[in-house]
């Protein structure tokens, strides 16, 4: 079916189908609803559905396949490659759905699809629980779907890992729960697929006693960076999997608590994180501490503002380019490539990020979820961020040549959260031998594509 174009979309049918807001393209507010965190992405949809309630999302999944609009799912709009937003399709925003209910006996919680990881830490932290989120409180669940790293992640698993049920809203506009017992091969897909198989309304997430944490960066200045590198690789490794840490490579923020000598210098730096006691972190933290950092902000605090700190770093509205690799190994020829290329961010807030995806990760088989790269230990991220559009071209450049340069040392495929529209062949890399059988899954439940403004997985033939 050819596709429809911004002006030729005719919503007479839907308006009495949906409770949620209609926002056309000559509709106030129009701009503002198109827009999505990553400003270099400026796309015009023929139409943006605020879905109040499951019945608005099955109503606009068949309107769309009805009329062969293109459809994209928007969560938390965290994505970098844009997919939350569609040129001449339709946006189903389900940010307006932010149920939740915690059951503390169970230790679970149902969240619906609009909720931030925000949300989610604000109501499970009043029972002293929590589950795997990514680091920014303004990222959305569709975070989840791709895998789900964060400071739990060596503890806990990933996000996927902590997926007991999902609703889902298939293509042909039936609603369906998945999990072990009922539709278990779309329960497989969904952990690790994305939203390549239906829209997903809610999850039901297993919980963890997690409250008060010990949390903090500590940075060196860069002639060290390789240095710590090297030290990091065996600090993490031999580590238990309460304790964690990412290691950046940064530049320092102006502003507090960053003492004023350091401001704007770029670093190398570890964002430590440990769900143990004080005396606990001060020994696992001891032989870092003992390499004498230049600044050491390591300290006691709740959970929720731990997964809050980077947010005014990373506002929604500039300019970003990502690139990402999964890592088995640190050799010396990967930290000489990161420290190289590393010791150039382009602009105050490029970085490079590498996430252990070791532990609780390891423990569970590369085929029993749709994330496939359970023996690596890191994933990567390089990344640039600049709200200036003239910044791009600059960032681009380095990133890719950042990339380029660690890449010959990756395991071959990336996380994808993480990546851009970066083609079909990254996507299977990214899958490995799960993507032969997410292909056939997603023939039975999509067999025609209208799920793929996405890292997309195509039916399989």
């Amino acid at each position: 079916m050819a596709t429809v174009t911004a002006r030729e979309l005719d919503t007479t049918a839907l308006e009495g189908q949906v409770r949620g807001q209609l926002i056309a393209p000559d509709d106030p507010g129009y701009d503002e609803a198109r827009q999505v965190y990553n400003a270099m992405i400026d796309k015009r949809p023929a139409l943006i559905v605020r879905a109040a309630d499951v019945a608005d999302v099955i109503a606009v999944v068949n309107f769309a396949r009805e009329t062969g609009a293109p459809l994209a799912i928007r969560c938390g709009m965290h994505n970098p490659a844009g997919f939350s937003v569609v040129d001449d399709g339709i946006v189903l925003d389900l940010s307006p759905m932010k149920g939740i209910r915690v059951d503390p006996a169970e230790q679970l919680a149902t969240v619906q699809g609009g909720c931030t990881w925000g949300d989610v830490d604000h109501a499970t932290h009043a029972f002293g629980l929590a589950t795997v989120g990514g680091v920014l409180s303004t990222t959305g669940m569709g975070l989840a779907l791709g895998g789900g790293i964060g400071y739990l992640t060596r503890q806990y698993g990933l996000s996927v890992d902590n997926i007991v049920s999902a609703d889902v809203v298939l293509a042909d506009g039936s609603f369906v729960t998945a999990n072990e017992s009922e539709n278990s091969d779309l329960f497989w897909a969904i952990r690790g697929g994305g939203g390549n198989f239906g829209v997903v309304t809610s999850l039901t997430f297993r919980l963890h006693p997690v409250d008060t944490v010990i949390w903090g960066p500590m940075l060196w200045p860069l002639d060290r960076a390789a240095e710590v590198m090297r030290a990091y690789d065996g600090w993490i490794g031999g580590a238990p999997e309460h304790f964690n840490g990412f290691l950046a490579f940064l530049t320092v923020p102006p502003g507090p608590p960053f003492p004023e000598e350091l401001h704007m210098q770029k670093m190398c730096g570890i964002v430590w994180f440990c769900t143990g006691t004080q005396e606990v972190a001060d020994e696992l933290l001891a032989p870092a501490r003992a390499s004498e950092p230049v600044l050491d902000l390591v300290h006691a605090a709740p959970y929720p503002m731990v997964q809050s700190a980077f947010d005014a770093l990373y506002p929604p509205g500039h300019q970003q380019y990502w690139r990402a690799d999964f890592v088995d190994e640190l050799s010396d020829e990967a930290i000489a490539a990161h420290v190289e290329h590393g010791s150039q961010l382009p602009t105050p807030q490029a970085s490079m990020h590498l996430y252990p995806i070791d532990g609780a990760v390891h423990k569970v088989g590369s085929g029993d979820t749709a994330f496939a790269y359970r023996d690596s230990r890191w994933a990567e991220v390089i990344f640039a961020v600049d709200p200036d559009p003239a910044a791009v071209e600059g960032m681009k450049s380095w990133v890719v040549d950042y990339w380029e340069a660690t890449h010959p040392y990756s395991a071959g495929g990336a996380y994808i959260n993480f990546m851009m529209d970066e083609g079909q062949d990254r996507v299977q890399a990214s899958y490995r031998d799960n993507y032969e059988r997410l292909a056939e899954v997603k023939k039975k439940y999509d067999p025609g594509n209208l799920f793929r403004v996405n890292q997309n997985i195509r039916p399989a033939d």
